[in-house]
């Protein structure tokens, strides 16, 4: 067999857009043969799969897993939301969801790992698919208190939140309800950082710029407030009362962390 250079492989490259990788096998299976390469990466998908590569992919589902004491959550794109009604898409996900629930150990933000783990599988979809795909975001996460899930739209928007304390079944899914329709960016004023609250600040201050100083400190504090009110889990007007709150409705029940994802959204 004729040795395979790296100019072999940068012309089969730049021929089908396939990895580096995957045109030196293919070039290794085909004894060197430029054209019985290109037949082998047809055959097995990828150089389908590479040509999608760079089409946009926005649309898709976030799939949930849970196995107590472990919970996964996947983000799958692909570019139409015909394709993510497909069932095996849809089952691409839970199989995605389930492997690493089962494979992987530890808690931990596994998106960069997976997207290459998953290479071979997603290329074997976009040839069934049809479209670009790639698994976009990807965490598991253990605990010694419960997991609660939603998924709004069927996928498109996925919430997973870890809690301690006396939590039901209804609160717990409330909780995360209400983390899928208003977004909070922190659990509580206590896990924002001291920098993003002085910059607040520094902001309130200008705009009421020319008070008297202990006039000014007052309001500046109210304007903080108001902005925990719109930021903070533990301090938005709750979804089942907008005159409360999840602090005052349920004092014992602590939001350890939180993940909320809109399918395509910018990071």
């Amino acid at each position: 067999m004729p040795e395979i250079t790296a100019q072999m492989v940068k012309k089969l490259r730049d021929r089908t857009d396939a990895g580096m990788m995957d045109c030196k096998n293919a070039l290794i299976e085909s004894g060197g043969d430029m054209e019985q390469a290109v037949e082998h990466l047809r055959k097995t998908g990828i150089m389908k799969a590479a040509k999608k590569a760079s089409r946009s992919a926005t649309e898709g589902r976030a799939v949930v897993c849970v196995q107590h004491p472990v919970a996964v959550m996947v983000e799958v794109l692909c570019e139409t939301d015909f394709a993510a009604r497909n069932e095996k898409f849809q089952e691409y996900g839970r199989n995605v969801a389930n492997r690493i629930l089962n494979e992987y150990q530890g808690d931990q933000d596994l998106t960069e790992v997976i997207g290459e783990n998953e290479k071979e599988n997603l290329g074997e979809m976009v040839a069934q698919i049809g479209e670009n795909m790639q698994v976009r975001r990807a965490v598991r996460w253990e605990t010694s208190g419960r997991f609660a899930h939603y998924l709004h739209m069927g996928g498109k928007i996925g919430v997973l939140a870890e809690l301690e304390g006396d939590a039901s079944d209804e609160l717990a899914n409330d909780i995360c309800m209400h983390i899928a329709a208003f977004s909070p960016r922190y659990v509580s004023p206590d896990d924002i950082d001291q920098e993003t609250i002085e910059r607040e600040r520094s902001i309130a201050a200008a705009q009421v710029e020319g008070k008297p100083p202990e006039i000014m400190e007052k309001i500046i504090d109210g304007k903080i407030h108001k902005w925990y009110s719109e930021v903070c889990l533990s301090h938005q007007p709750w979804l089942r009362d907008d005159k409360s709150s999840l602090a005052k409705i349920a004092p014992n029940v602590t939001v350890k962390r939180f993940a909320r994802w809109q399918v395509g959204e910018e990071l």
